[in-house]
């Protein structure tokens, strides 16, 4: 699949997707115990008590077999995938639930989407990135891997172009 030239079309189903899964979650989830709530600062998420976990047997994918071909294609949503951020819900496959540095770049991505200012906003930017360098080298990802600073940067250029 050509995923610069189906971008146009996948984006619109990605957020749909995202944003019911987001909203799913964030009624199902908990909110971040006290420990949890110091890494969520650490990572720079302004709103640490918006945030919802959920441990899951599996990471959720869409039912839409393009965006799931997609997601795959650039290495989101493979079966070694262990967290993922839909804005402020954050799962987790229950076999790694406890590891704080799952938490903490999963979290470092709700920081990203809190920067946006939505879901469709960050979706815009890290799709685009997913498809031009691929899931390792995706300016975001990197950010989101990257340790975090015991007092973030603000939002800044989180366009991710890459140096």
């Amino acid at each position: 699949m050509d995923l610069s030239a189906e971008l146009p079309r996948l984006l619109p189903k990605a957020v749909a997707w995202v944003e019911a899964e987001s909203a799913r979650f964030l009624e199902a989830g908990r909110p971040l115990h006290p420990s949890e709530r110091a890494i969520a600062r650490a990572a720079g998420v302004r709103y640490p008590e918006r945030v919802r976990v959920a441990a899951v047997d599996a990471i959720p994918r869409p039912d839409d077999v393009a965006l799931r071909e997609a997601a795959l294609q650039v290495g989101l949503l493979g079966p070694d995938t262990v967290g993922l951020a839909l804005g402020h819900a954050v799962l987790l496959r229950s076999d790694f639930a406890a590891d704080p540095g799952i938490l903490g770049h999963e979290l470092r991505h709700v920081r990203q989407y809190e920067c946006y200012g939505s879901i469709k906003a960050f979706l815009s930017v890290y799709l685009p990135q997913l498809v031009q360098f691929g899931y390792r080298h995706a300016p975001l990802e990197i950010e989101a891997r990257s340790d975090a600073a015991p007092d973030p940067p603000d939002c800044g250029d989180l366009s991710g172009s890459a140096s």
